[in-house]
């Protein structure tokens, strides 16, 4: 199928949209709020709206927001000025939303997350049925890092990635990373219109300058889409300042870079394995290991095993590498690193006899693994 087609029918099916904006195009030349695209984007989120189409919305803006308002020369360095300055310019940035998204008769629904929130299966959950019973409340759900108490996420400009694990906390049809430029642009500098798979080749055309109130760039944009895009659904990167960018996109035009799906859709909780938890430690396996698990419906066996990376407790998320260091899954454990350097290699039947009990035959039950691109 040509191209334009499997575009036009991402798009078309979209029902469930998550939109990040990011910190460079919320924000002026003088580093105040741009409150006019603020309003743009909320009138358009309402007539998507009433198109029976969901929004979530990922809205950096918070750190620029209090930049601002602290009458700061630049965007400051130290851990606590950045949590001080995102604590100030948080309401700022809440208020304006929710002015815009009233005259359309929303409300702004605002949840702050950090990782954690994202590794506790639990709390993971809330957040999904939070959101959906916002909408039921004609709210708009506003969701940022809560830049005031988290740590590696400011250092990282984890928004882009947030955008992609909201997408796949929602199994959402389609994720717009929304930033200052047109797209994704080749080594001459035009546009990619379409972008049938994010590999290698794709992450090298990335543009790691980044703005300077925003932390993110290019490839973390990129990381971003190639974790919705490996879960099966469709993502895109586009330009901001265009007018009406998503009624637009929505609507059929060409704008953007648009990144096809994976043929094969995960389950919630698979992408929850797979794509959310960061792994506790690495397994490596042997060739043959590698080669069962890479076909596909394998569990992870003892006798497989070569080495244990990382020290970590039963039932935790760990990777599983072949002896290059590349990854091939990612799964959750039945046994602690201590018990996997005793019986590594051994047949399952030996198991017992080692360790003094037998909780389970496989290391990694094949529905607990989820096969994953390098």
């Amino acid at each position: 199928m040509p191209s334009t087609d499997v575009r036009n029918r991402i798009i078309r099916s979209a029902r469930t949209i998550v939109v990040k904006i990011g910190t460079a195009a919320l924000s002026q030349a003088n580093g105040t709020l741009h409150a006019r695209r603020i309003s743009a984007l909320a009138r358009q989120i309402a007539e998507l709206r009433r198109r029976k189409r969901e929004v979530v919305l990922v809205s950096s803006g918070a750190i620029g927001a209090g930049v601002s308002r602290a009458g700061l020369p630049h965007r400051p360095t130290a851990l606590p000025s950045l949590q001080a300055v995102a604590a100030i310019g948080q309401p700022a940035l809440m208020s304006l939303y929710d002015r815009t998204l009233a005259r359309h008769g929303l409300h702004a629904a605002q949840i702050l997350v950090t990782r954690s929130d994202f590794e506790s299966r639990q709390r993971y959950l809330n957040i999904r049925n939070t959101i959906h019973a916002l909408h039921e409340l004609n709210a708009v759900p506003l969701i940022n890092e809560n830049d005031t108490v988290a740590v590696e996420e400011i250092r990282f400009g984890e928004n882009d990635i947030i955008a992609a694990q909201i997408a796949n906390l929602l199994r959402a049809d389609l994720t717009i990373l929304l930033t200052v430029v047109q797209g994704l642009l080749d080594n001459e500098g035009k546009l990619v219109e379409f972008v049938p798979s994010v590999g290698d080749e794709v992450l090298r055309l990335a543009n790691r300058q980044r703005s300077s109130l925003g932390t993110g760039g290019m490839i973390t944009k990129l990381q971003a889409v190639r974790i919705v895009t490996q879960a099966g659904e469709a993502a895109m990167i586009a330009d901001a300042r265009e007018p009406n960018v998503l009624l637009r996109i929505l609507d059929g035009e060409k704008i953007g870079t648009v990144f096809a799906p994976a043929a094969k859709k995960m389950s919630s909780r698979q992408r929850w394995i797979g794509m959310t938890v960061q792994p506790a430690g690495r397994i490596l396996v042997d060739e043959g290991a590698a080669a069962a698990l890479r076909r596909g419906g394998k569990s992870l066996l003892a006798s497989g095993i070569v080495a244990v990376e990382g020290m970590f407790k039963r039932e935790v998320v760990v990777d599983v590498v072949d002896t290059n260091g590349q990854r091939i899954a990612r799964g959750i454990t039945n046994y602690a690193s201590k018990e996997l350097t005793t019986i590594k290699g051994l047949k399952t039947s030996h198991i017992e006899q080692v360790l003094g009990e037998k909780p389970f035959d496989e290391v990694i039950h094949r529905d607990d693994l989820v096969l994953l691109a390098e």
